[in-house]
């Protein structure tokens, strides 16, 4: 399965040859032997995100490159799950919450998003199966759905203003063509998803404290504006 270790706020998860579908700053599709959750500071706000990423590997003595997350949740609530050929491991912190309305009214609140994530739910998610790209994209989307499902029923939130995914795969695992629901693969990864984060929520939050709504957070939007709708 994949390795783990955390030093000086960083999360590295490991495996040799894994293929990588980061949702993060600098995303896409990459194989390399490792991925990280990098906890940053209150009041963060740096840029030059490539140049702060290899620097914090470096202080934690991480030497191999790969996808990173960064979230404003301390590494202490970070909490894994695994269930067959899936592990997950997830940060959550809902201080920024990003509500979406079923029937919104009033004016839009997504320019209230802070610059620097106070909360984020950041989830890396791997596989030992060997996955192509489609179905590799499929399950971020799973896991996303997953994630929003989850912090709906434990806070009433889909998720928050910068949350993140990535998910991998061991090309030289059994191959899966495919990663939905009713698969082994994406009914593992829903289930350490759900557990993941709620067990790094109750983690976070013993006392379930959530947010009662975006205006008693801390941070957060919601999504007011209506799309117009048409027969393609």
């Amino acid at each position: 399965m994949f390795e783990t270790t955390v030093r000086e706020g960083v999360l590295q998860v490991t495996r040799d040859g894994t293929r990588w579908l980061s949702g993060g700053y600098d995303g896409g599709i990459t194989e390399a032997g490792a991925a990280y959750n990098i906890s940053v500071p209150e009041g963060w706000g740096r840029t030059d995100l490539d140049t702060y990423v290899e620097t914090r590997r470096s202080r934690a003595e991480f030497s191999t490159a790969g996808p990173a997350l960064l979230t404003g949740v301390n590494l202490n609530h970070a909490r894994g799950a695994r269930d067959g050929p899936v592990v997950a491991y997830a940060t959550a912190g809902i201080s920024n919450p990003a509500a979406l309305p079923a029937n919104p009214s009033g004016d839009d609140g997504t320019g209230d998003s802070p610059a620097t994530p106070p909360g984020t739910v950041n989830i890396i998610l791997g596989t030992t199966r060997a996955l192509g790209d489609g179905a590799l994209a499929n399950l971020s989307t799973v896991v996303a759905e997953a994630k929003s499902a989850t912090l709906l029923a434990e806070a009433g939130f889909p998720g928050t203003t910068t949350d993140a995914v990535v998910v991998a795969t061991d090309p030289a695992g059994e191959p899966v063509e495919y990663t939905g629901a009713a698969t082994e693969v994406g009914a593992a990864a829903r289930a350490c998803t759900r557990d993941a984060v709620q067990a790094s929520l109750r983690s976070r939050y013993p006392d379930r404290e959530y947010p009662e709504s975006v205006e008693a957070a801390e941070y957060g939007v919601e999504t007011t504006r209506r799309a117009e709708t048409f027969v393609p």
